[in-house]
């Protein structure tokens, strides 16, 4: 990628998205999908930008998934037309659940257990209207989901409430996207499949064939196609993809079918040591729930990004990598090591370290919630940037 120069970029930090690579990402996932026969239904919690979901169902999504009713009413009020909330919504949403399908969006919501079905009933009863309910199923994650012997109840139950359709299944396997062994992350996705096509034949049997059954990731995609079981596909982070994913390694093994689209520009302010010097990126610009952001351009090859607080970072020059490491992660061992680096005669400033005023550019670790930092993502098409909104992380006061 052709970075933007530092007299395009209005400040820093800032979230920039190279445009070619995300469409060029965007293109070849639908067409893995459109190859299998399974529609994507890309999810909205990695980017929270409408403009950008909008994009992706324009180039032939069926819709969004939304993590929050607050994604949902942002893609819905940004021109989503279709949007499936996958993780079961608070005791008070589903009122405006029920007022966004009264917008005339198809609005799905996923439920695990009784009582969450019964209060999307009266909340649909109630606004005259009618959501999808899809049972939430847990096959491993343990974060929500019923267990699968309890999905026929839950499926009935769904059929029978007022205001409700039966719309399917979810089965997201959010625990194997990342596995770094890609066999044990083949052979655990393989057997939730058997799991999933049991499910789906004893729903059968009942009467409630499962009109969608939908789940999958980026980590998962290419088994999640193959499977003959799902029919909709749930990736997100393909998108944009972040060191997360580059460091576990496709499905399947050798190299991604997608592309980094998503940096952080970040401004060195400060050159005072040898061993680094100091960006205006810190925690607040990066997530640090995954790996380390990794530097890409404006930096020495080899160099490290590291978080110093809130509103700073390194970047430590790979000759000096070894002394950073003696220090340690005491704060006193590693003030020791920079301060005896400076002062080492034998030792020169490196001439290829950044000057204040020079960007840094950076891949971030994890692209959801470092986009969830920012209130804009900034796109970049070679010639100029264009502001889309993170509209996704509103959410709406009642």
């Amino acid at each position: 990628m052709k970075f933007p120069s530092a007299d395009a970029l209005p400040q820093t930090p800032l979230l920039v998205i190279n445009r070619a690579a995300l469409e060029r990402n965007i293109t070849q996932m639908q067409a893995l999908c459109d190859a299998a026969g399974v529609r994507l239904r890309a999810h909205g919690k990695t980017h929270k930008c409408s403009t950008l979901g909008r994009l992706i169902v324009e180039r032939g999504a069926v819709g969004l998934c939304a993590q929050t009713v607050g994604e949902a009413e942002a893609f819905v009020a940004g021109g989503i037309t279709d949007v499936l909330v996958t993780a079961p919504p608070p005791a008070w949403a589903g009122p405006r659940l029920a007022a966004l399908a009264k917008t005339g969006a198809t609005i799905g919501v996923t439920a695990d257990d009784e009582g969450q079905i019964d209060r999307l009933s009266d909340a649909a009863v109630a606004a005259g209207t009618t959501l999808g309910l899809v049972v939430d199923l847990d096959l491993g994650t343990h974060r929500t989901g019923a267990y699968p012997h309890e999905a026929l109840t839950l499926a009935r139950a769904a059929d029978a409430a007022p205001g409700l359709r039966f719309a399917g299944i979810q089965a997201y396997l959010g625990h194997l996207q990342h596995m770094d062994d890609g066999d044990l992350r083949r052979s655990a996705d393989e057997a939730a499949f058997a799991t999933l096509k049991a499910l789906v034949a004893e729903l059968t049997a009942a009467g409630l064939a499962p009109p969608v059954v939908t789940g999958g990731g980026t980590g998962t995609h290419a088994f999640d196609l193959a499977s003959g079981v799902f029919t909709e596909l749930q990736a997100g982070s393909y998108a944009v993809m972040d060191v997360e994913y580059d460091d576990c390694g496709p499905p399947g093994g050798g190299a991604w079918p997608f592309e980094p689209a998503l940096y952080v520009a970040a401004s060195v302010v400060s050159t005072r040591h040898k061993s680094h010097v100091v960006v205006d990126a810190g925690f607040k610009a990066m997530s640090m729930d995954g790996p380390p952001a990794r530097v890409i351009s404006g930096a020495a090859p080899g160099s490290l990004w590291r978080p110093m607080g809130d509103e700073h970072g390194m970047i430590a020059h790979p000759s000096m990598i070894d002394v950073l490491k003696a220090g340690g992660r005491d704060p006193l061992g590693f003030a020791g090591a920079v301060t005896a680096a400076d002062a080492d005669p034998a030792r020169a400033f490196p001439t290829d370290a950044p000057k204040v005023g020079d960007i840094v550019w950076l891949q971030p670790g994890h692209c959801d919630p470092t986009i969830n930092l920012y209130d804009a993502l900034h796109v970049w098409d070679g010639e100029r940037l264009e502001r889309w909104a993170v509209d996704g992380r509103r959410v709406t006061s009642l």
